[in-house]
């Protein structure tokens, strides 16, 4: 029954909606201060709170380039901007049949993972991977890493990864882009 519910939950990790699932980790020099990220407060959101908080963590976001990185500050703007018309485009009526197609593919892809971890044929650890399709949630944790530079007014950090962060919403961007495509 632990296992179902393990399957489950990385199953609602890796849909578009469990993306808000927020990776929480903590760097090794981060010990002094514990975080205040309140896992699992996104849970029984509804799709309005979630763009208030989406937005919201926009505007902070914005708010910290023109801090850290204004010279970068129009190149975020474009990419945001472009991030919002791509999720748009996916949600719309126009690509539901493409979603449902992925969502497909996805649960297929889990069932036979699940088969391989039950079987033996792969461990936790090595299931939990392809599960996530190796992305691991990276721009969960740069966010994360980056309000945490904020918060220590390391701004060398919060530089560095504002511009860690940007190139992986390029990329998030460059995967929406190929989905819509097919």
């Amino acid at each position: 029954m632990k296992l179902k519910g393990l399957v489950f939950t990385l199953a609602l990790l890796v849909m578009p909606t469990g993306a808000l699932a927020n990776h929480h980790t903590t760097p090794a020099n981060h010990q002094d201060k514990p975080c205040d990220c309140m896992e699992g407060k996104h849970h029984g959101m509804t799709h309005k709170d979630w763009q208030a908080m989406m937005a919201e963590r926009e505007q902070k976001l914005l708010g910290w380039v023109n801090q850290y990185t204004p010279e970068k500050k129009a190149e975020w703007s474009k990419v945001l901007e472009e991030k919002k018309t791509l999720r748009n485009q996916w949600l719309s009526p126009e690509n539901s049949a493409k979603r449902e197609q992925w969502k497909k593919e996805r649960r297929a892809k889990m069932e036979a993972l699940k088969k391989q971890f039950e079987s033996g044929k792969m461990t936790k650890e090595e299931f939990i991977k392809q599960a996530h399709g190796g992305k691991e949630m990276g721009h969960w944790k740069t966010f994360h890493e980056l309000r945490i530079a904020v918060d220590k007014k390391d701004n060398k950090q919060a530089a560095i990864l504002l511009n860690q962060l940007l190139e992986q919403t390029k990329q998030h961007n460059q995967l929406m882009k190929e989905k819509l495509a097919k």
